[in-house]
């Protein structure tokens, strides 16, 4: 079931991620669409990212009949201190347009005149929201109010920073997206406020930042109960306490996989343990 946010705008309830995947991107999303996945997150950060060939498998897709219109694309807007010397806009105009002029090349890279979801990739402070943030996040909400791109959102952020984005913002952020960690209690605070304001809460390195968790007793025991794998049962578990979860696999068997932990629902209880594993 897709998830829906608050400006009633759903999203596919799985999404595959291409960070890292550099010239393997374009035949490792046409697998992942091929495997089932409908939504494709990127960046405009060619350190971690190329989304130039997410572009090129979108064309690819096309021709076999995957049109745009089937797909959701995110991407992320990138500010200079988390970006090498190939930036996607020039370095010394003014924030609010590179925001556009970085908008403009994620266009051009993924041959399309809309997004799905445009998302900040992270706030320029660690801790607060500084006068950077407000002009980024102002920039990305007159997108939004132009219609060419569905949803924006944040990445990378504090319960504190969101909390003022939903107290101060024109537009609170539809989806946000962190990096989830059991033993930080899977980001609770931040998903207890996407919770209330009826934002949809994106989980990335669910596997690869909580290796304790796969290799856990409970986790194995379950893995015999459910017959699934331990990357099933975390991605389940993600499910039902409201995630929606991103993986980055690049194996085709693993993306099949994945996509079928919604065939089992967990037990209260073994949803318990999962929660609690970060806590012992």
């Amino acid at each position: 079931m897709p998830l829906t946010a608050y400006n009633h705008v759903s999203i596919p309830s799985f999404m595959y991620g291409t960070a890292w995947k550099k010239e393997a991107t374009t035949q490792l999303v046409l697998q992942a669409v091929e495997a089932g996945f409908t939504a494709i997150d990127t960046a405009n950060q060619i350190i971690h990212y190329d989304e130039a060939r997410v572009g090129e498998a979108l064309l690819q897709l096309a021709q076999t009949g995957v049109t745009r219109d089937r797909l959701f694309l995110q991407t992320k807007f990138t500010p200079v201190n988390g970006q090498d010397h190939r930036l996607p806009y020039d370095a010394n105009a003014s924030i609010t347009t590179q925001v556009q002029q970085s908008f403009e090349s994620s266009l051009a890279h993924l041959h399309t005149d809309y997004l799905d979801s445009y998302v900040l990739h992270g706030p320029y402070h660690r801790r607060g929201l500084g006068p950077e943030d407000w002009e980024v996040w102002a920039a990305i909400e007159a997108l939004y109010d132009t219609g060419r791109t569905r949803m924006i959102g944040v990445s990378n952020v504090t319960a504190e920073q969101l909390a003022m984005l939903c107290e101060r913002a024109k537009h609170k952020p539809m989806v946000v997206q962190n990096r989830c960690y059991a033993a930080l209690g899977w980001d609770k605070n931040v998903r207890e406020i996407c919770r209330r304001h009826g934002i949809i809460y994106q989980g990335f390195s669910l596997l690869t930042a909580n290796r304790a968790v796969l290799i856990d007793h409970r986790i194995r025991a379950m893995t015999a109960r459910y017959e699934a794998t331990p990357a099933q049962l975390v991605f389940r578990f993600a499910m039902q306490v409201g995630m929606l979860p991103l993986t980055g696999t690049t194996n085709p068997e693993h993306m099949k996989e994945d996509l079928l932990s919604d065939r089992f629902t967990l037990s209260a209880e073994d949803v318990r343990h999962i929660e609690s594993i970060g806590d012992s």
